[in-house]
């Protein structure tokens, strides 16, 4: 019920709004990627098991990325627990450059609904507008399909270290920003498509 009303009648709204004041709307998450992420399966000869060699050691990292209709990708990744504070600084870099406001609609965590937070978004003047998806309403939200995208592109690659996870993950990313068409291809997922510009 509730993700019929958003359908029909809360994100309707939030379009309004922002033809109305010239916002772009973006959807953000987090996810963490891990270095020993399997990302799938291979055939071989028949005899002995292939083998993907690893150092053993595990390690991760956590990623805050935003995404819009009209192909935006912004990211950030980060070393450790994604805190109120972290995502104040996504924030920040999210509205570095931007000459428009933005409508940003994230799912019910406690850090987006923090004091740290609240405090941030309102000093901003209207710059910038946090709305919430329902609750345990995932599919809803286009840049899931961010790490369905991301994640497997990692997992080919072992890397011995965190720095070198970093390295890759971050490149991954980069490639994504210059591939507008790929993130407006994740508007066009079938629970993602109300969100359509």
């Amino acid at each position: 019920m509730l993700v019929e009303k958003w359908q029909a009648e809360d994100f309707p709204a939030l379009k309004a709004e922002a033809k109305r004041t010239g916002a772009v709307i973006y959807f953000a998450d987090e996810a963490g990627v891990c270095s020993d992420f399997h990302a799938g399966t291979t055939w071989a000869p028949v005899g002995p098991t292939p083998t993907v060699k690893t150092t053993g050691r595990r390690y991760g990292l956590n990623l805050i990325s935003a995404v819009s209709a009209r192909g935006d990708f912004r990211f950030m990744v980060q070393e450790g627990n994604v805190t109120a504070e972290v995502f104040v600084e996504f924030l920040k870099r999210l509205l570095r450059g931007a000459e428009q406001p933005i409508i940003l609609v994230v799912d019910g965590h406690p850090i987006h609904k923090a004091k740290t937070v609240k405090t941030f978004v309102e000093q901003l003047q209207g710059r910038l507008k946090l709305a919430y998806l329902p609750s345990y309403a995932a599919q809803l939200n286009p840049d899931e399909q961010v790490w369905g995208y991301i994640k497997p592109r990692v997992a080919k690659q072992v890397p011995e270290n965190k720095i070198k996870l970093k390295k890759l993950v971050q490149s991954a990313m980069h490639r994504l920003q210059k591939l507008p068409h790929v993130v407006k291809s994740f508007f066009s997922h079938p629970e993602c498509r109300y969100a359509c510009e």
